[in-house]
This record gives C-alpha cells, sequence and structure tokens, in this order.
C-alpha cells in the first residue's frame, strides 16, 4: 500500500510504460490466433515482427513461427534496366529464401541502431521503434533479448535500395547479455553488422567476441566514437564512424557496402528453417498446432500430383458442372416463352432432377471426408513468378488477351479454399433433399465462430436457397432468433472493400489485387456487452461482395452478374456502402441505376434499403466547397437516373431518395488514401484509420435507430428477394437506365418497320392472289415476290440507317443495330419464305382445281355428245316409225 504521507507531486507522477512492452505483453497473453491477428496487421503497417522471443518466466526462447504463416508478400525484380523488364514474385513469406542483414550492439552507445535500419529500409517510415519514437522510455521489461525481423520489398524501379527482398534483423537490448540469441542471429546472417563504441583500444570482451564471433561472415562495425568515413579494413570486414555525422549520409554509405557484400555468394536465410534451429522452440510444436499440421498433410499428399485444373472436378464434381447447369436450367424456367410453356417446364423441372440424381451418385471424396471430419482450412502455398516486359506487342493482344482469358480460366479451376469445400458439402446436402442434418450443423458452427459463410455462388452466380435456409436454422436453434443489424458493401474490384471492412470490424474477407472475393459472403459480428444497451440487436451481420466490372469477364456476362447481384445485396441490407475509388462514381451510377429500377418492378417485395457513398483515396486537403460542389453533382445525377426509371416503371417517385434513404448531405463520405507512398513498402496512411473510425461511428449512429430484423425474417428475405431477382431478369442484361429507354425505343421501332414488311408481305399476296384468280398462270413467278420484297426491306434499311444516324446516344445503339438488323432480316426471310411456299401452294392447288374443271368439262362435252348422239338416233327412230 503507498504511504499517507507521500509527497503529492511525487504521487501524481505516472509510470511510463514502454509501448514496446505493451506490444509484447499483448503477445504473451495470447492464444495463437490473437498472435497470428497481430503479426498480420504489425505487417500490414510495415512495423518488425518479433522473431526471436524470450519468455519473460522460464527465459526459453521462442519462435512464433506459426504466426507467420498467413504472411504473403509482393515484389518486383528488375531484371534488365534497358527494356524495364521486371519478374513479379509472390510467395509465403516464410518460404522466401533471402540474404539477412542482422543488427547487434556491444557495450553502451549514444546512437541507435533501430534508427540505422529504418533509414536502410525506408527513410519515410519507422519500421523498428527506437529510442526517439513517442512514448519511448529508459526503461524496458519485455523487449531485451527480444529479436525482431523486417524485410525489404523493391518495387522494380532503378532507384530501389537493393535489387532483390533483404530481410533485416535486430536484437534489442546490448548482445553481450544475449548469447543464445546472438549466437542464432550470427549463424544465420548473410552480413553482420555491430554498433560498439571502438574497434580497438576499448573493452577487450567486446573486441574479443567481435574477433571470435562476427568474424565468421561478412562484418561491418559501426563505432559510436569515432568520425571517419567507411573503409575496408581487409576481405569482408568494414568500419565506419558515427559520430557528428548524419543519418542520411551514414545509410548511404551503409547500403552501398550491404550491396557490394551481398553481390557475391551469401547464405540464404528461410523462415521456415527456424523451426531447426537447435535451442529454441517454435509455436507449431504445441500438440494442437501439431495435429492441425497432421491434417494439413494429408490433405497435401491427397492432392500430391494432380493437375491443379482438375483438383475441383476430381474431388468436388458436385459444385462444378453439375451444379452450374442446375442454375442455368432454375433460372430459365423464370422466363418460358413460345407456345409450348408446359411442355418446356416439364422437362426443365425433369431435368433439374436428373442433375440432382447425378450428383448424389457422385461419391463423397476423401478430400471432403477429411473436411468434415477435421474442419481444417485447407491452404495453398503455391508461389508463382510472371515476366513481364515493356514491349509493344499491339498486333499480338487480341491473342494474348484469350491466352490470358485461358490462364485465368486455369488459375480459377486452381483455387481451392475452405468456401469450395462447404459449397460442394451444400450441394451434397441440396442432391440429398436436406437429409444430412449434421451439414448444415457443421457450417452453422463455423459461422458462429467467425467463418465467412458464402451467400450467393460467385461462379454460377445462384444463391443454394435450401443449404443458405438450413445454415441459418441451424444458427437460429445454437444462438436463438438473434436480431441482426445487416451492412453491405459494394464497389468496383480492387476498390478496398474488403481491407474497408476488416479494418472497420477486425474480419478476415479476404483482400488482394485482382479478383479475390467471388460472389457474397456473410459474417456475423457479436454486438459487445457494453454497447448493446443503445442498439436493438444483438449481431451486425456484414456481407463482403465481389468487385464489380471484373475485367476477366465478358462485358455482357459481367453486367448481366454485377446488376443482379447489386440489387441482391442493396435489397438484403439494412445500410449498403457504396465504395468507390476516387471521385468518379460513374460505374457506380451505372449499376445503381438498375436496382433503382429493379426495385421499382419488384413492388411486391417490400424493401427499405439504404446506402453510404464512400469515395476513398481522396487527397485530404481537399477543399470542403469542392466536396460540396461534387455532392450536389452526385446528387443531381442520382435524382435523374430515378426520374426516368419512374417514367419506364410508371413509378411515383422523383428522387433517388424516394426509392433508397439517402440525404447528400450526412451519407457522403471522404477517405484519405490507404498507403502513404507506392507499395511494397509504403506503409499505411493513419488518415486511413481516422476515416475508417468517423465512417464506423456514423453507421452505429444510424444503427442505434434501426430496430434490424431476426435471422429468421433475414432467412425470408434472402428467399422473397431471390424469387423476385429471377422473375426480373430482363432489367439486369443492361447498362443502366438510359440503355433501357433506348432499348425500347428501338423495340418500338422494330414493330413498325416488321409491321410494314407484314403489310408489304399482304399487298404483295393480294396482287398474286388476284393474278392468280383471274388465271394469269402463266406470268407468275415467285421470284418475282422476292423482288417486291427487296424493293421493301431497302426502304426498311433507310429508316434503320436514318434512326440511328439522328438519334444522340448513338455509342449506345449501334450496339444493337446488328441485333435488330438481323432480327429484321430474319423476319424478313421468314416472311418471304412463307409467302413463297404459300403462293405454290395455291398455284398447286388453282393448277389442279384448273386440271379438274379441265376435266369435267371434257367429261360433261362427251356426255353431251353421247346425248346428243342418243337424241338423233332416238329422231331417226321416230321418223322411221320404230317409235
Amino acid at each position: 500500500m503507498r504511504k499517507a504521507n507521500v509527497d503529492t507531486d511525487q504521487s501524481t507522477k505516472q509510470c511510463n510504460v514502454h509501448p514496446m512492452d505493451v506490444q509484447m505483453a499483448l503477445f504473451h497473453c495470447s492464444d495463437s490466433f490473437l498472435r497470428q491477428s497481430m503479426i498480420t496487421k504489425l505487417s500490414q503497417c510495415q512495423y518488425a515482427l518479433p522473431l526471436l522471443v524470450p519468455d519473460p518466466v522460464t527465459k526459453d526462447i521462442e519462435c512464433p513461427l506459426w504466426t507467420f504463416r498467413p504472411l504473403r508478400k509482393s515484389w518486383k525484380v528488375l531484371t534488365d534496366k534497358d527494356s524495364g523488364a521486371v519478374t513479379i514474385k509472390n510467395m509465403a513469406i516464410c518460404q522466401a529464401e533471402t540474404p539477412m542483414v542482422s543488427f547487434f550492439r556491444l557495450g553502451s552507445v549514444s546512437s541507435s541502431k533501430s534508427q540505422v535500419i529504418n533509414y536502410l529500409i525506408n527513410d519515410r517510415h519507422s519500421t523498428f521503434f527506437h529510442r526517439d519514437s513517442p512514448g519511448a522510455t529508459k526503461s524496458r521489461c519485455l523487449i531485451d533479448g527480444m529479436a525482431e525481423i523486417a524485410w525489404y520489398f523493391p518495387a522494380g524501379k532503378v532507384n530501389d535500395v537493393f535489387s532483390d527482398c533483404v530481410a533485416f534483423c535486430n536484437l534489442h537490448g546490448d548482445a553481450l547479455s544475449h548469447e543464445k540469441q546472438r549466437g542464432i542471429l550470427i549463424d544465420k546472417a548473410s552480413v553482420n553488422v555491430v554498433l560498439l563504441p571502438n574497434l580497438h583500444g576499448g573493452d577487450d570482451k567486446i573486441e574479443t567476441i567481435v574477433n571470435d564471433h562476427f568474424r565468421k561472415k561478412p562484418l561491418i562495425c559501426l563505432l559510436a566514437d569515432n568520425d571517419y568515413a567507411a573503409k575496408q579494413i581487409q576481405r569482408g570486414l568494414y568500419t565506419m564512424g558515427l559520430k557528428d555525422r548524419s543519418q542520411s549520409d551514414v545509410a548511404k554509405e551503409l547500403k552501398g557496402i550491404i550491396r557490394s557484400m551481398l553481390s557475391s555468394e551469401y547464405t540464404p536465410f528461410q523462415l521456415e528453417h527456424m523451426g531447426k534451429v537447435c535451442g529454441i522452440k517454435t509455436d507449431e510444436d504445441d500438440p494442437a498446432c501439431q495435429e492441425g499440421k497432421s491434417a494439413a498433410v494429408k490433405i497435401q499428399k491427397l492432392l500430391e500430383g494432380k493437375e491443379f485444373s482438375q483438383i475441383k472436378d476430381t474431388f468436388l464434381p458436385c459444385h462444378g458442372k453439375l451444379w452450374h447447369e442446375w442454375c442455368q436450367t432454375h433460372k430459365e424456367l423464370y422466363h418460358l416463352r413460345g407456345e409450348s410453356i408446359e411442355k418446356d417446364k416439364s422437362q426443365k423441372q425433369k431435368r433439374l432432377k436428373e442433375i440432382r440424381r447425378e450428383q448424389l451418385e457422385k461419391p463423397s471424396s476423401e478430400l471432403v471426408q477429411m473436411f468434415i471430419e477435421n474442419l481444417q482450412s485447407l491452404k495453398d502455398d503455391i508461389s508463382h513468378e510472371l515476366e513481364a516486359k515493356k514491349d509493344d506487342i499491339s498486333h499480338e493482344l487480341e491473342a494474348k488477351k484469350r491466352e490470358l482469358e485461358e490462364i485465368s480460366k486455369t488459375l480459377q479451376s486452381a483455387t481451392i479454399g475452405v468456401e469450395h469445400l462447404l459449397r460442394e458439402i451444400g450441394q451434397i446436402y441440396e442432391a440429398n433433399s436436406g437429409k444430412l442434418s449434421q451439414y448444415p450443423k457443421l457450417a452453422a458452427e463455423l459461422m458462429i465462430a467467425g467463418q465467412p459463410m458464402e451467400l450467393m455462388d460467385g461462379d454460377a452466380a445462384h444463391v443454394p436457397l435450401t443449404w443458405i435456409t438450413s445454415v441459418l436454422d441451424e444458427v437460429i436453434n445454437t444462438l436463438g432468433d438473434k436480431r441482426v443489424f445487416v451492412l453491405t458493401v459494394l464497389g468496383i474490384q480492387s476498390s478496398g472493400k474488403s481491407t474497408m471492412l476488416n479494418a472497420m470490424f477486425g474480419l478476415q474477407f479476404a483482400v488482394s489485387a485482382g479478383r479475390c472475393t467471388r460472389g457474397a459472403f456473410m459474417q456475423l459480428v457479436e454486438v459487445s456487452e457494453e454497447i448493446q444497451k443503445d442498439f436493438k440487436f444483438d449481431y451486425v451481420l456484414v456481407v463482403d461482395t465481389e468487385g464489380l466490372r471484373a475485367p476477366e469477364l465478358a462485358v455482357q456476362d459481367t453486367r448481366h452478374h454485377d446488376n443482379a447481384l447489386t440489387t441482391f445485396v442493396i435489397g438484403l441490407a439494412h445500410m449498403t456502402l457504396i465504395n468507390i475509388s476516387g471521385e468518379n462514381q460513374a460505374e457506380m451510377e451505372d449499376v445503381l441505376h438498375i436496382a433503382v429500377q429493379a426495385f421499382m418492378r419488384m413492388k411486391k417485395v417490400k424493401l427499405s434499403p439504404s446506402c453510404l457513398f464512400v469515395h476513398q483515396n481522396v487527397p485530404a486537403i481537399d477543399s470542403s466547397q469542392k466536396n460540396k460542389v461534387g455532392k450536389r453533382n452526385l446528387e443531381e445525377k442520382l435524382d435523374k437516373m430515378t426520374k426516368l426509371a419512374a417514367e419506364e416503371e410508371e413509378f411515383d417517385a422523383k428522387f433517388f431518395s424516394d426509392v433508397i434513404a439517402f440525404d447528400v448531405n450526412k451519407d457522403v463520405n471522404y477517405f484519405a488514401q490507404l498507403w502513404e507512398g507506392s507499395p511494397p513498402m509504403a506503409p499505411p496512411n493513419p488518415g486511413y484509420s481516422e476515416s475508417i473510425q468517423e465512417l464506423k461511428d456514423m453507421i452505429l449512429t444510424k444503427a442505434s435507430q434501426s430496430n434490424g430484423m431476426s435471422l429468421s425474417e433475414f432467412s425470408k428475405t434472402i428467399k422473397d428477394l431471390w424469387d423476385a431477382l429471377l422473375s426480373e431478369n430482363f432489367v439486369f442484361s443492361f447498362k443502366n437506365t438510359v440503355e433501357i429507354s433506348l432499348y425500347r425505343k428501338l423495340e418500338s421501332e422494330y414493330s413498325k418497320w416488321t409491321w410494314a414488311l407484314r403489310h408489304e408481305m399482304l399487298t404483295i399476296e393480294h396482287q398474286l392472289h388476284s393474278r392468280i384468280e383471274n388465271g394469269r398462270l402463266d406470268k407468275i413467278n415467285t421470284s418475282d415476290l422476292h423482288k417486291k420484297m427487296s424493293k421493301t426491306w431497302g426502304k426498311v434499311e433507310k429508316t434503320v440507317e436514318k434512326y440511328f444516324d439522328e438519334d444522340k446516344d448513338k455509342d449506345v445503339l449501334v450496339r444493337w443495330k446488328n441485333e435488330f438488323e438481323k432480327k429484321i432480316k430474319l423476319f424478313h426471310d421468314e416472311q418471304v419464305s412463307g409467302a413463297k411456299q404459300k403462293l405454290e401452294e395455291i398455284i398447286q392447288q388453282k393448277k389442279a382445281r384448273t386440271k379438274t374443271d379441265d376435266m369435267k368439262i371434257a367429261c360433261d362435252n362427251q356426255h353431251l355428245q353421247k346425248s346428243k348422239e342418243l337424241a338423233r338416233k332416238l329422231k331417226c327412230k321416230q321418223a322411221s316409225g320404230l317409235i
């Protein structure tokens, strides 16, 4: 207890704790998963990571190897300065073979080696915490003896500090006191850098250690008490003074020396090999980790020797071609046309049952069985390198494009993760008509534990209703019918949607350049007890979606897919974040056009969505006046498209806010850019985190006014909305409402054109009929019909050309010009062909009728002749008195 007579000033003094001690205290108190999350976040923020960690109680040295497993890095190596050719490397950091430069301090010195390393890696960002960092204190408890590691990743440019990836390791504290860590790092390093007072005339112990231990590898001695420039003492040994010298000068000389040393043969360092170092233990030695690793090894052995592109077809057959065909056939059921609707419906329903039967006939693969038994995530550590060259290949563009499409398909076939295994289980469950109740139970347990659950299959663009409903039912059975606030996010591919959600809620949605998320995934985020009193729901259900306008998809495919996905997730949510990269919202306006028009059409589905616009990568210094102008322009565009859609659908709406709840003054946000500088070495921008927090506060403020919905209501909404979307398929084929309006104008013109052709056809038929009836068969020739119709077709062609030339939206209409011309030409040909056939039949009938009449006349003449002959004979007999 504190003494009563303690001086007041003394009692008010705060006990300052070193920030790194706080970090390591949390690290020591965390389980493996939280440690892994910490390491991932530190890496994303370009901070050094703990490599050798002394246990504060037992003093054992641990390497947290398993925590490094998720880290995957990309960098570029400049292979030809003249052509600018680069090699892109992308791999798990545990498997990267790199040189390592280790830094040590011997004795007490005034200079900071951490600052020296920071200047080597990134002079704009403190990768390693140092004595001049904010919050630094002289006293520290947990970081002495800890070794941290960080990597330099080149960007493939001429001014890169190092030509390839280099690891830098920093041993905290006096290396004289940490013999075990010192020995490990010296052994693993390619170059050792030692910071000490002086090389000669100082401490004999320091000189002995330098000569006996550090001279085993190339060595650079940084002398705190000397001020001379770098010089080579002998091969593999350099000295450099630090006294009264600027950090930038020291760093410049040191970079040159290290580059020179690494240009020759060096000892490669691989993080994965730390598990084999004698005298240290890793977190992978834990029994639970060993059990998981054993299961992963079994799966790897199962996949060994298999062609990557065939893995899904071999091990996950139910959600491949069969599932895609089922989805397509099921969608077609909602859009039957023609005279034999009932027959077509029966055939398609029969085919759906046949597909389910075929799925049932495929036995569950060993991979699926292992997944169900172990519920372990399968992670593929395949690394790849791509060669990119800045050559002029315009003449090969189309061929390369086709080649890239094939590569994309192959890579997609080779990509396998937890979502694919769960998708396969879902199809097995649906094919068994919901009999395997343990499957949705397993999926529900994963979802409750925080695993993102696939809501819409991105490959098939379909919602497996039976499976999703059953999973949600099991979640309700476990948690109760909890209330949820549904939050979704939409944006163009690689606009930072998943990154934003992960930063905001601490989630684990996949992030990378390109198309990482496919379809839509939902994840439960529990509202903490301390703030639950302010809300009327228990969970926030976050829905992440794939990036819209994916370049690897065909234009028509991606348009229909994106429009349906947009409408679906906006309709599901209480609030949708419309994520825009920069200030250009043109692409997102198009999908919002379609969503608004679809909502107007789906009058029977009672929806009340709202949205927030988030403009990312907007400079923070932009004036508020400029943002006001941008908001006003956005509002005008949204209102204009709403009016156009309302006219099309005969809906009572004048403003965008009449359809989707939106206030331009409150619901448009401008975000600072995520990175400060250019990746791969750029650290996150603190302003981005501030923007995230502001947006989160705004969302929670609005959410506090919502009652949310129960999980059972959410499940019903999914079904009702998806059924409505299947019925409203027409809308999703268009870019925006303007296109729909123009298309309908063309359809109206099409009706006029086809009627003109039909009218002309009837006129020609009437004329030909008259000629036939008047007996002028000798002058009838069916080729006349084609000539007359061709003349009419020429008139229609001129009308088509005139219509397209006069219309202002030629860029949109031209896409359909050929389509409508083909339709009209087909109609024309059908009319001509039908007319020819009909007239041929009439002519043949007329000829047959004429022949019959001639025969009848001949027959009548014959009868008449016989009658006359008989009358003559009778008359003769009368005259002769015979009668």
